[in-house]
């Protein structure tokens, strides 16, 4: 039988090599020697009377236990986390988060992290794209945010802890003037030879442009020219209105004023959203973030495929691996 009081140190010895599939990484993640952190791994084992980590000279990789343990792994250090912050002489830090826009998925999850946490400073940020905000969160500037996780370049995603928060519908926002205005959905082979804006040329978002990009190859649809980076409601629309393209969003996208938002069907294509921090950061907000996706995710259906749905393959497998 597992020992009741294992130690936090040994979860987080474990969990640096669980995230890191690399001893020499994870030791040094932690500041301990390898050898250290190598005894510190055993030990757990012989507590929980398993075998953690399957090691050969060329790689580590997590045995079924393993496996099984890391979900609550993660949960024992969020939980002890908070309860360094609740009594250990201050409130924990702000926790700086990311939420790319305001009044969509994102918001809804944070606003349900504050619900959950109210002890807890979650102060938003709306700075646009994963792409960017992935290097802000390495670079200790930034903590969360939310995004595509598959457009992120490999070496940054192996910094990044990433959970699932939906598959969004994907939509077009057009003018209301527009000859497909009146419609309640757009089927994508209606747009076969138009012109769709998708940030191209916003290295803050290369994560979008390149999942249009996919979208649009498969239906014969032209990636809009870069147009000057807007900031804010008004230039955005002003930038827009002056480039006269159709803008490719989520069904969630609020609606500029003399815009309509209207998704986009035959099939339904999806843009994966993923919360993202920093590996190794366990603060209680974390804790109520992950909390709040999970609570929203089950109840509203949010990981649901829609039957025949369109997703790249990679984008697809990612985000099943790591529900």
């Amino acid at each position: 039988m597992p020992a009741p009081d294992t130690a936090p140190r040994l979860l987080r010895a474990f969990l640096a090599v669980a995230e890191e599939l690399h001893f020499t990484r994870a030791a040094a993640r932690l500041f301990v020697a390898q050898q250290a952190l190598s005894r510190d791994i055993r030990r757990l084992e012989r507590e929980l009377g398993a075998e953690l980590f399957v090691r050969t000279t060329r790689q580590v990789t997590l045995t079924p236990e393993g496996e099984r343990l890391l979900p609550y792994a993660r949960r024992v250090l969020d939980a002890h986390a908070g309860l360094a912050a609740a009594f250990g002489g201050g409130a924990a830090r702000p926790l700086l988060v990311d939420l790319n826009s305001d009044g969509m998925t994102a918001a809804r999850v944070l606003e349900r992290a504050r619900e959950l946490a109210p002890e807890c400073e979650l102060m938003a940020r709306f700075e646009s794209g994963l792409t960017w905000a992935a290097s802000e969160i390495l670079a200790g500037r930034l903590d969360v945010s939310f995004g595509r996780a598959a457009g992120l370049a490999p070496g940054v995603r192996a910094g990044l802890s990433v959970q699932p928060v939906r598959y969004e519908p994907m939509a077009l926002m057009l003018p209301a003037s527009h000859p497909l205005a009146g419609r309640a959905a757009i089927p994508l082979s209606e747009l076969s030879g138009t012109t769709v804006y998708a940030g191209a040329g916003n290295e803050r978002t290369r994560e979008w442009t390149e999942l249009a990009e996919l979208l649009f190859a498969a239906w014969d649809i032209r990636l809009a020219p870069p147009v000057p980076l807007a900031v804010g409601v008004a230039e955005f629309q002003r930038v827009m209105a002056k480039a006269g393209h159709p803008v490719l969003a989520v069904v969630d996208f609020p609606p500029l004023p003399g815009a309509v938002v209207l998704p986009l069907v035959d099939p339904i294509p999806l843009s994966p959203l993923a919360l993202v921090w920093r590996k190794g950061l366990h603060h209680p907000g974390v804790a109520a973030l992950r909390t709040a996706t999970d609570q929203l995710a089950k109840g509203k259906g949010w990981l649901e495929r829609p039957s025949g749905a369109w997703l790249p393959e990679g984008d697809l497998s990612l985000m099943c691996n790591l529900s």
